[in-house]
């Protein structure tokens, strides 16, 4: 079987903190587990296959077209269900960014072209580098019928506002190249609309933008497996409809997202405390010595300088005290010194930072009787 490569894997580790899936610390608000949990006498019916409610309810929040929302079984079943339906010969992919773009191109036959985001560049995605990319490909006959963007990125959380990506747009739409920008942290952003590229879908421009969000971390409804994804194209909207399987979104998850887009202040409490805590976690972690990048998002990406490249000491040893934090070493460009957490609550990230200092104790004292 294949080994799991996300974080979150409770099942297989024994842990009492799970650090490794970005997940809102304030867990699932009361409404939406009230509505879960009433919506299980409707499970002797099938449920709506096409969203309806659901769907009326997102346009009306995002100002958009009900025709211009698509829901499925979490983000990641949309992003397999675009590959599906578009058949790209090419795909591009940044790296290191989200496995599963890679993963659901690789899953059709696509040939994946990488465009590598660069250390000595803070992994900083320069959306005209990335311009100029594609046109010196262009040259050589290369186009991607695909290209994969993340923002904020995973695992980095560092974020490109939203009129930077314009040049790229305008040129992948001249070209005809169809655009997925996943959006899935966005929410978590203190200034989400100055990175958001939903605003393009309002003002009516760029019919080749595919952009994907989910109830899965900001709700912390990763259980009930809720995505959408956001297009003016509807022709392609149905070809996507058309090789994914029926009924994909359960009563329970469509009942539970209803009553989540009702919870504006729970997102306002939840963008609070994740800014405050990111700060805190981040503070802790260079004071032990570790490398941090500056997150947008509500996880925060490090390295551990005393690390090793083939072994991942420090996720070994948290999990030997019982916590569980996510390796970055299956990410492109990345090994066994990087890492990434999640923001939780202060009583959380207190005890976390506590039991990592414990361990970077314990290994310099190690390393002082080998001397």
């Amino acid at each position: 079987m294949k080994s799991y490569e996300h974080g979150g894997d409770i099942y297989s580790n024994e842990a009492e903190m799970d650090f490794s899936a970005n997940i809102n610390p304030l867990g699932l608000p009361q409404s939406v587990r009230n509505a879960a949990v009433a919506a299980v006498d409707s499970c002797i019916h099938y449920p709506d296959s096409r969203c309806s409610a659901l769907r009326q309810s997102l346009a009306v929040k995002l100002q958009l077209k009900k025709e211009d929302v698509l829901c499925g079984n979490g983000a990641a079943d949309l992003i397999f269900q675009l590959v599906w339906a578009l058949k790209p010969e090419i795909g591009l992919v940044t790296a290191p960014s989200f496995l599963e773009y890679e993963q659901a191109l690789r899953s059709f036959g696509s040939q994946v072209l990488l465009f590598d985001l660069r250390e000595e560049e803070a992994f900083v995605l320069d959306p005209q580098k990335l311009l100029s990319f594609l046109q010196h490909k262009e040259k050589e006959n290369i186009r991607p019928g695909l290209l994969f963007l993340c923002n904020p990125n995973n695992p980095t959380g560092l974020g490109v506002k939203s009129l930077l990506w314009q040049p790229l747009l305008d040129y992948c739409e001249e070209k005809g190249i169809i655009v997925a920008a996943d959006q899935c942290f966005s929410e978590f952003l203190e200034d989400e609309n100055s990175y958001s590229l939903t605003g393009f879908l309002r003002e009516g421009r760029y019919k080749n933008l595919v952009i994907f969000q989910a109830f899965t971390k900001i709700y912390a409804m990763a259980g009930l497996r809720l995505g959408y994804c956001l297009c003016r194209n509807h022709g392609l909207l149905e070809q996507m409809e058309g090789v994914r399987q029926p009924w994909t979104v359960s009563a329970p998850a469509q009942a539970a997202g209803l009553a989540a887009l009702g919870e504006k202040e729970f997102v306002k409490a939840t963008r609070t405390l994740i800014s405050g805590e990111r700060e805190y976690l981040k503070e802790g972690l260079m004071r032990l010595g570790f490398t941090v990048w500056p997150s947008l998002a509500n996880y925060i990406f490090f390295r551990d300088e005393k690390g090793d490249k083939r072994e991942a000491w420090l996720y070994n040893s948290c999990l030997k005290k019982g916590v569980l934090i996510r390796s970055c070493s299956n990410y492109r460009g990345l090994d066994s010194r990087y890492y990434r957490i999640c923001v939780k609550t202060r009583e959380e990230n207190q005890r976390f930072l506590k039991i990592l200092e414990e361990i970077t104790e314990e290994r310099e004292e190690k390393w002082q009787r080998q001397l």
